[in-house]
């Protein structure tokens, strides 16, 4: 087994704290704990993004259309789509990305 790699948590955003959970150079793992009414800004990137809801209630803004999402939900954000959130109920978002964020890290 590899040996396992602890990453620091980091504010990201006011409100929001990511953390690397695992890295390679083909995919990444990366936990968001929000605070209610905290925001992840719109933005893009040409990473496909795995997007898993563990809790909390979220309002998702993905290319221009906004859908709601809570635990056990979970959907793929395309290479270079536009994308954010807002965050209604305190919680904590799971995002795989490939390859990696090497700007996360």
């Amino acid at each position: 087994m590899p040996a396992l790699q602890t990453f620091p948590a980091v504010t990201a955003d006011p409100g929001v704290i990511r953390q690397v959970l695992s890295d390679s150079p083909q995919l990444m793992v990366v936990a968001f704990d929000f605070e209610a009414g905290a925001q992840g800004k719109l933005h893009n990137h040409p990473h496909i993004q795995s997007t898993y809801v563990e809790s909390g209630r979220f309002v998702f803004s993905l290319a221009g259309e906004e859908f709601e999402v809570g635990p056990g939900d979970s959907f793929v954000i395309p290479s270079g789509a536009v994308h954010g959130c807002r965050c209604l109920e305190g919680g904590r978002l799971v995002d795989g990305f490939t390859p990696r964020r090497d700007d996360f890290l």
